[in-house]
């Protein structure tokens, strides 16, 4: 039953995601972000995270201001995903939206450290 609930609230939060989450899967959807496969408010565990790409074991989160008051809260749950393998990047909603080139190379260069390489896909043959 908690699984089924957990599938229900990841859904629902996909249908009501933020305008800064729109913006960044817009760049990470399709393997739009050096051929990576990016999944959105994926549940993990008993948390549901913003964006993952499970092949390179990186979790992205796009933080609103209700974070800055469930900063204790926000580092257990950072902790529990690293403990199951994950790194965590955390980045401010504002910048996402105002800052979208810079927080793009930032998980660019951390997929790069994961192995990952922008490969292009292969031309058909004429």
């Amino acid at each position: 039953m908690r699984v089924m609930s957990q599938i229900s609230r990841a859904r629902e939060m996909r249908r009501q995601s933020t305008d800064a989450e729109r913006v960044l899967w817009s760049k990470l959807r399709d393997r739009r972000m050096m051929n990576c496969k990016f999944r959105r408010q994926f549940p993990t565990g008993r948390y549901i995270v913003d964006f993952v790409c499970r092949k390179r074991n990186l979790i992205i989160e796009i933080d609103g201001g209700h974070h800055a008051d469930q900063q204790d809260y926000d580092a257990v749950r950072t902790e529990w995903l690293r403990s199951q393998g994950f790194d965590v990047l955390r980045y401010w909603d504002n910048d996402v939206l105002t800052q979208l080139e810079s927080v793009l190379e930032s998980i660019g260069n951390e997929l790069k450290k994961r192995g990952a390489s922008y490969s292009p896909s292969p031309q058909p043959s004429p």
